[in-house]
Protein backbone atom coordinates (compact mmCIF):
# COMPACT_ATOMS: atom_id res chain seq x y z
CA UNK A 1 0.00 0.00 0.00
CA UNK A 2 2.95 2.34 0.52
CA UNK A 3 3.53 2.25 -3.24
CA UNK A 4 0.05 3.66 -3.98
CA UNK A 5 -0.41 7.40 -4.48
CA UNK A 6 -4.09 8.37 -4.38
CA UNK A 7 -4.87 11.51 -6.39
CA UNK A 8 -8.61 11.46 -5.65
CA UNK A 9 -10.25 14.88 -5.55
CA UNK A 10 -12.38 13.92 -2.58
CA UNK A 11 -12.85 12.03 -0.46
CA UNK A 12 -9.10 12.31 -0.60
CA UNK A 13 -6.13 10.58 0.96
CA UNK A 14 -5.29 11.20 4.59
CA UNK A 15 -1.77 11.30 6.02
CA UNK A 16 -0.41 7.79 6.43
CA UNK A 17 0.70 8.52 9.99
CA UNK A 18 -2.85 9.58 10.88
CA UNK A 19 -4.37 6.44 9.38
CA UNK A 20 -1.86 4.25 11.21
CA UNK A 21 -2.68 5.89 14.53
CA UNK A 22 -6.41 5.55 13.91
CA UNK A 23 -5.90 1.89 13.04
CA UNK A 24 -3.97 1.24 16.24
CA UNK A 25 -6.65 2.97 18.32
CA UNK A 26 -9.66 1.62 16.45
CA UNK A 27 -10.93 -0.93 18.96
CA UNK A 28 -9.15 0.23 22.10
CA UNK A 29 -9.08 4.01 22.21
CA UNK A 30 -7.29 5.54 25.20
CA UNK A 31 -7.34 2.15 26.92
CA UNK A 32 -11.14 2.26 27.24
CA UNK A 33 -11.67 -1.01 25.37
CA UNK A 34 -13.92 0.69 22.82
CA UNK A 35 -13.58 2.72 19.66
CA UNK A 36 -13.84 6.50 19.71
CA UNK A 37 -16.93 5.89 17.56
CA UNK A 38 -18.58 4.09 20.48
CA UNK A 39 -18.25 6.62 23.29
CA UNK A 40 -20.61 9.43 24.20
CA UNK A 41 -19.92 12.73 22.52
CA UNK A 42 -20.82 14.38 25.83
CA UNK A 43 -18.43 12.28 27.92
CA UNK A 44 -15.19 13.73 29.20
CA UNK A 45 -12.88 11.69 26.89
CA UNK A 46 -14.52 12.93 23.70
CA UNK A 47 -15.00 16.48 25.00
CA UNK A 48 -11.23 16.60 25.46
CA UNK A 49 -10.75 15.45 21.83
CA UNK A 50 -13.15 18.12 20.57
CA UNK A 51 -11.56 20.91 22.61
CA UNK A 52 -8.03 19.94 21.58
CA UNK A 53 -9.03 19.77 17.91
CA UNK A 54 -10.40 23.31 18.07
CA UNK A 55 -7.34 24.57 19.93
CA UNK A 56 -5.00 23.05 17.35
CA UNK A 57 -7.03 24.46 14.46
CA UNK A 58 -6.99 27.90 16.07
CA UNK A 59 -3.23 27.67 16.46
CA UNK A 60 -2.66 26.54 12.88
CA UNK A 61 -4.80 29.29 11.34
CA UNK A 62 -4.15 31.88 14.06
CA UNK A 63 -7.89 32.36 14.53
CA UNK A 64 -8.63 35.45 16.65
CA UNK A 65 -10.79 35.24 19.78
CA UNK A 66 -13.63 37.14 18.11
CA UNK A 67 -14.26 34.21 15.75
CA UNK A 68 -16.17 31.06 16.64
CA UNK A 69 -15.21 27.64 15.26
CA UNK A 70 -18.04 25.22 14.54
CA UNK A 71 -17.82 21.54 13.61
CA UNK A 72 -21.02 20.84 11.68
CA UNK A 73 -22.83 18.28 9.55
CA UNK A 74 -23.38 18.23 5.83
CA UNK A 75 -20.03 19.07 4.30
CA UNK A 76 -19.38 22.28 2.41
CA UNK A 77 -22.53 22.14 0.33
CA UNK A 78 -24.74 22.45 3.42
CA UNK A 79 -23.20 25.87 4.00
CA UNK A 80 -24.53 27.09 0.64
CA UNK A 81 -27.87 27.26 2.48
CA UNK A 82 -26.66 27.81 6.04
CA UNK A 83 -24.84 31.06 5.24
CA UNK A 84 -27.84 33.02 3.87
CA UNK A 85 -30.16 31.46 6.47
CA UNK A 86 -27.91 32.72 9.27
CA UNK A 87 -26.87 36.19 8.12
CA UNK A 88 -29.45 37.57 5.66
CA UNK A 89 -33.06 38.58 5.34
CA UNK A 90 -34.95 37.71 2.15
CA UNK A 91 -34.55 41.31 0.96
CA UNK A 92 -30.77 41.30 1.40
CA UNK A 93 -28.34 40.91 -1.47
CA UNK A 94 -25.76 38.19 -1.80
CA UNK A 95 -23.10 38.79 -4.42
CA UNK A 96 -21.01 36.10 -6.01
CA UNK A 97 -17.78 35.67 -7.93
CA UNK A 98 -18.35 32.58 -10.07
CA UNK A 99 -15.27 30.63 -11.12
CA UNK A 100 -16.51 27.06 -11.38
CA UNK A 101 -18.98 24.40 -10.34
CA UNK A 102 -18.90 25.07 -6.61
CA UNK A 103 -19.34 28.83 -6.76
CA UNK A 104 -22.18 28.23 -9.24
CA UNK A 105 -23.84 25.91 -6.73
CA UNK A 106 -23.51 28.43 -3.92
CA UNK A 107 -25.09 31.19 -5.99
CA UNK A 108 -27.98 28.99 -7.12
CA UNK A 109 -28.70 27.95 -3.53
CA UNK A 110 -28.57 31.55 -2.29
CA UNK A 111 -31.34 32.46 -4.75
CA UNK A 112 -33.74 30.44 -2.57
CA UNK A 113 -33.19 32.63 0.47
CA UNK A 114 -32.29 36.17 -0.64
CA UNK A 115 -31.65 38.33 -3.65
CA UNK A 116 -28.60 37.18 -5.53
CA UNK A 117 -26.32 38.59 -8.20
CA UNK A 118 -23.13 37.53 -9.98
CA UNK A 119 -20.48 40.26 -10.09
CA UNK A 120 -18.08 38.44 -12.41
CA UNK A 121 -17.26 35.06 -13.91
CA UNK A 122 -14.07 33.33 -14.89
CA UNK A 123 -13.49 33.58 -18.61
CA UNK A 124 -11.21 32.24 -21.30
CA UNK A 125 -8.61 34.56 -22.81
CA UNK A 126 -6.34 33.20 -25.53
CA UNK A 127 -7.11 29.63 -24.52
CA UNK A 128 -6.47 30.15 -20.80
CA UNK A 129 -9.00 30.50 -17.98
CA UNK A 130 -8.70 33.81 -16.16
CA UNK A 131 -10.46 35.36 -13.14
CA UNK A 132 -11.28 39.06 -13.53
CA UNK A 133 -9.52 41.18 -10.89
CA UNK A 134 -11.65 43.32 -8.63
CA UNK A 135 -10.83 46.50 -10.52
CA UNK A 136 -13.06 45.04 -13.27
CA UNK A 137 -16.04 44.67 -10.92
CA UNK A 138 -17.16 45.85 -7.48
CA UNK A 139 -18.98 44.70 -4.39
CA UNK A 140 -22.21 46.58 -3.75
CA UNK A 141 -22.34 48.42 -0.45
CA UNK A 142 -25.58 46.75 0.62
CA UNK A 143 -26.53 44.43 3.50
CA UNK A 144 -25.90 40.77 2.80
CA UNK A 145 -22.61 39.14 1.93
CA UNK A 146 -20.10 38.48 -0.82
CA UNK A 147 -19.27 34.85 -1.63
CA UNK A 148 -16.50 33.17 -3.59
CA UNK A 149 -14.72 29.82 -3.76
CA UNK A 150 -10.99 30.06 -3.19
CA UNK A 151 -10.19 26.87 -5.12
CA UNK A 152 -12.36 25.21 -7.74
CA UNK A 153 -11.57 21.50 -7.81
CA UNK A 154 -13.15 20.69 -11.18
CA UNK A 155 -11.31 23.23 -13.33
CA UNK A 156 -8.22 23.64 -11.18
CA UNK A 157 -8.66 27.38 -10.57
CA UNK A 158 -7.31 28.93 -7.36
CA UNK A 159 -7.59 32.55 -6.23
CA UNK A 160 -4.76 33.83 -4.01
CA UNK A 161 -6.13 37.33 -3.42
CA UNK A 162 -9.07 38.28 -1.20
CA UNK A 163 -11.91 40.44 -2.55
CA UNK A 164 -12.79 43.41 -0.36
CA UNK A 165 -15.70 45.80 -0.08
CA UNK A 166 -14.90 49.51 -0.21
CA UNK A 167 -16.47 50.15 3.19
CA UNK A 168 -15.17 46.95 4.71
CA UNK A 169 -18.66 46.32 6.07
CA UNK A 170 -19.82 43.60 3.67
CA UNK A 171 -19.02 40.15 5.08
CA UNK A 172 -16.67 38.21 2.82
CA UNK A 173 -17.68 34.55 2.78
CA UNK A 174 -15.23 31.99 1.40
CA UNK A 175 -15.74 28.37 0.49
CA UNK A 176 -12.31 26.91 1.26
CA UNK A 177 -13.31 23.27 1.09
CA UNK A 178 -10.38 22.28 -1.11
CA UNK A 179 -7.51 24.50 0.00
CA UNK A 180 -8.05 25.31 3.66
CA UNK A 181 -4.92 24.58 5.72
CA UNK A 182 -2.77 24.52 2.58
CA UNK A 183 -1.17 27.87 3.44
CA UNK A 184 -1.33 30.64 6.07
CA UNK A 185 -4.38 32.94 6.05
CA UNK A 186 -5.38 36.27 7.50
CA UNK A 187 -8.65 35.19 9.08
CA UNK A 188 -9.68 38.79 9.70
CA UNK A 189 -10.12 39.28 5.93
CA UNK A 190 -13.26 37.14 6.18
CA UNK A 191 -16.64 37.17 7.84
CA UNK A 192 -17.16 33.44 7.35
CA UNK A 193 -14.89 30.66 6.14
CA UNK A 194 -16.32 27.20 5.65
CA UNK A 195 -14.86 23.95 4.40
CA UNK A 196 -16.01 20.41 3.78
CA UNK A 197 -13.56 18.11 5.52
CA UNK A 198 -12.91 15.49 2.86
CA UNK A 199 -9.96 17.13 1.13
CA UNK A 200 -7.56 18.70 3.64
CA UNK A 201 -9.18 18.05 7.02
CA UNK A 202 -10.53 14.52 7.36
CA UNK A 203 -13.33 12.18 6.24
CA UNK A 204 -16.45 13.35 4.42
CA UNK A 205 -19.60 14.41 6.28
CA UNK A 206 -17.98 17.02 8.52
CA UNK A 207 -17.74 20.72 7.79
CA UNK A 208 -15.70 23.31 9.64
CA UNK A 209 -17.13 26.83 9.89
CA UNK A 210 -15.17 29.82 11.15
CA UNK A 211 -17.56 32.71 11.73
CA UNK A 212 -16.96 36.19 13.10
CA UNK A 213 -18.92 36.62 16.31
CA UNK A 214 -20.82 39.71 15.19
CA UNK A 215 -22.47 37.60 12.45
CA UNK A 216 -23.94 35.11 14.94
CA UNK A 217 -27.46 35.52 16.31
CA UNK A 218 -29.37 36.57 13.20
CA UNK A 219 -30.69 33.24 11.95
CA UNK A 220 -34.17 33.25 10.50
CA UNK A 221 -36.94 31.59 12.46
CA UNK A 222 -37.25 28.85 9.85
CA UNK A 223 -33.53 28.00 9.90
CA UNK A 224 -33.14 24.31 10.73
CA UNK A 225 -31.67 24.02 14.21
CA UNK A 226 -28.86 21.81 12.96
CA UNK A 227 -27.64 24.70 10.77
CA UNK A 228 -28.23 27.52 13.23
CA UNK A 229 -24.85 29.05 14.10
CA UNK A 230 -26.06 30.48 17.41
CA UNK A 231 -27.45 27.17 18.63
CA UNK A 232 -24.37 25.30 17.51
CA UNK A 233 -22.03 27.83 19.13
CA UNK A 234 -23.95 27.77 22.41
CA UNK A 235 -23.75 23.97 22.52
CA UNK A 236 -20.10 23.63 21.51
CA UNK A 237 -21.14 22.15 18.15
CA UNK A 238 -23.04 19.44 20.03
CA UNK A 239 -26.64 20.58 19.68
CA UNK A 240 -27.16 17.06 18.39
CA UNK A 241 -24.80 14.09 17.97
CA UNK A 242 -21.92 15.29 15.79
CA UNK A 243 -19.91 13.12 13.35
CA UNK A 244 -17.58 12.03 16.13
CA UNK A 245 -15.20 9.80 14.16
CA UNK A 246 -14.67 12.50 11.53
CA UNK A 247 -14.05 15.05 14.29
CA UNK A 248 -11.53 12.73 15.97
CA UNK A 249 -9.68 12.15 12.68
CA UNK A 250 -9.68 15.87 11.93
CA UNK A 251 -8.01 16.40 15.28
CA UNK A 252 -5.30 13.90 14.36
CA UNK A 253 -4.77 15.71 11.06
CA UNK A 254 -4.36 19.03 12.87
CA UNK A 255 -1.70 17.49 15.10
CA UNK A 256 0.02 16.04 12.02
CA UNK A 257 0.06 19.47 10.36
CA UNK A 258 1.68 20.99 13.44
CA UNK A 259 4.28 18.22 13.44
CA UNK A 260 5.13 19.02 9.81
CA UNK A 261 6.07 22.56 10.80
CA UNK A 262 2.69 24.29 10.46
CA UNK A 263 1.13 25.99 7.47
CA UNK A 264 4.22 27.90 6.32
CA UNK A 265 6.07 24.63 5.79
CA UNK A 266 2.99 22.95 4.30
CA UNK A 267 2.66 25.82 1.81
CA UNK A 268 6.30 25.42 0.78
CA UNK A 269 5.83 21.72 0.06
CA UNK A 270 2.55 22.35 -1.76
CA UNK A 271 4.33 24.85 -3.99
CA UNK A 272 7.02 22.28 -4.77
CA UNK A 273 4.48 19.58 -5.62
CA UNK A 274 2.52 21.76 -8.00
CA UNK A 275 5.67 23.09 -9.68
CA UNK A 276 6.89 19.56 -10.37
CA UNK A 277 3.66 18.74 -12.20
CA UNK A 278 3.18 22.02 -14.07
CA UNK A 279 6.79 21.89 -15.25
CA UNK A 280 6.14 18.49 -16.81
CA UNK A 281 2.83 19.63 -18.32
CA UNK A 282 4.50 22.66 -19.92
CA UNK A 283 7.63 20.85 -21.09
CA UNK A 284 6.37 20.07 -24.60
CA UNK A 285 2.99 20.06 -26.29
CA UNK A 286 2.08 16.53 -25.29
CA UNK A 287 0.16 17.73 -22.20
CA UNK A 288 -1.68 20.99 -21.67
CA UNK A 289 -3.33 22.96 -18.89
CA UNK A 290 -5.88 25.64 -19.76
CA UNK A 291 -5.61 27.84 -16.66
CA UNK A 292 -3.68 31.12 -16.66
CA UNK A 293 -0.48 30.68 -14.62
CA UNK A 294 -1.66 33.13 -11.95
CA UNK A 295 -4.74 31.01 -11.24
CA UNK A 296 -3.33 27.52 -11.49
CA UNK A 297 -4.42 25.51 -8.48
CA UNK A 298 -1.83 24.08 -6.12
CA UNK A 299 -4.37 21.52 -4.97
CA UNK A 300 -5.98 20.25 -8.19
CA UNK A 301 -3.69 20.07 -11.21
CA UNK A 302 -5.80 19.55 -14.31
CA UNK A 303 -4.36 18.59 -17.70
CA UNK A 304 -5.20 17.01 -21.02
CA UNK A 305 -3.29 14.85 -23.44
CA UNK A 306 -2.86 16.29 -26.92
CA UNK A 307 -4.10 12.95 -28.27
CA UNK A 308 -7.14 12.19 -26.16
CA UNK A 309 -7.48 8.74 -27.72
CA UNK A 310 -4.65 7.85 -25.31
CA UNK A 311 -6.66 8.77 -22.21
CA UNK A 312 -7.70 5.27 -21.21
CA UNK A 313 -4.23 3.90 -21.88
CA UNK A 314 -2.72 6.66 -19.72
CA UNK A 315 -5.11 5.94 -16.84
CA UNK A 316 -4.62 2.19 -17.02
CA UNK A 317 -0.83 2.40 -17.10
CA UNK A 318 -0.78 5.04 -14.37
CA UNK A 319 -2.83 2.78 -12.12
CA UNK A 320 -0.52 -0.16 -12.80
CA UNK A 321 2.28 2.13 -11.59
CA UNK A 322 0.47 2.90 -8.34
CA UNK A 323 -0.91 6.28 -9.47
CA UNK A 324 -4.67 6.11 -8.94
CA UNK A 325 -7.76 8.35 -9.30
CA UNK A 326 -6.35 10.58 -12.06
CA UNK A 327 -9.44 10.73 -14.27
CA UNK A 328 -10.73 14.29 -14.67
CA UNK A 329 -14.19 15.39 -13.59
CA UNK A 330 -16.91 14.19 -15.95
CA UNK A 331 -17.87 17.81 -16.73
CA UNK A 332 -14.47 18.68 -18.24
CA UNK A 333 -12.74 15.39 -19.00
CA UNK A 334 -8.99 15.00 -19.21
CA UNK A 335 -6.93 14.33 -16.11
CA UNK A 336 -6.84 15.75 -12.60
CA UNK A 337 -4.15 15.19 -10.01
CA UNK A 338 -5.35 16.31 -6.60
CA UNK A 339 -2.33 16.95 -4.42
CA UNK A 340 -3.76 18.03 -1.09
CA UNK A 341 -1.64 18.30 2.05
CA UNK A 342 -1.47 14.54 2.61
CA UNK A 343 0.08 13.89 -0.80
CA UNK A 344 3.86 13.71 -0.32
CA UNK A 345 6.29 15.36 -2.71
CA UNK A 346 7.34 11.84 -3.73
CA UNK A 347 3.83 11.26 -5.10
CA UNK A 348 3.93 14.33 -7.32
CA UNK A 349 7.41 13.39 -8.51
CA UNK A 350 6.30 9.83 -9.27
CA UNK A 351 3.45 11.16 -11.41
CA UNK A 352 5.72 13.60 -13.24
CA UNK A 353 8.21 10.80 -13.94
CA UNK A 354 5.42 8.58 -15.25
CA UNK A 355 4.10 11.38 -17.48
CA UNK A 356 7.56 11.91 -18.93
CA UNK A 357 8.00 8.20 -19.67
CA UNK A 358 4.48 7.89 -21.09
CA UNK A 359 5.22 10.77 -23.47
CA UNK A 360 8.52 9.18 -24.51
CA UNK A 361 6.68 6.01 -25.49
CA UNK A 362 3.61 7.60 -27.05
CA UNK A 363 4.69 11.02 -28.24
Amino acid sequence: MQNIFNFSAGPAMLPQEVMQQAQEELINWQGLGTSVMEVSHRGKPFIEVAEQAEADLRELLQIPANYTVLFMHGGGRAQFSAVPLNITKSSDLSQHLVTGQWSVGAEEEAQKFCRSSIVAKSKEIEGKMYVPKQDEWSIAEEPGYFHYCTNETVDGIEIDWVPKSQSGQVPIVADMSSNILSKPLNIEDFGIIYAGAQKNIGPSGLSVVIVRNDLIGFARKDTPAIFNYQLQAASGSMYNTPPTFSWYLAGLVFKWLKAQGGLTEIARVNQQKSQVLYKQIDATGFYSNNVHNEYRSKMNVTFKLSDESLNEVFLKQAESNGLVALKGHRAVGGMRASIYNAMPLAGAQALADFMKEFERKNG
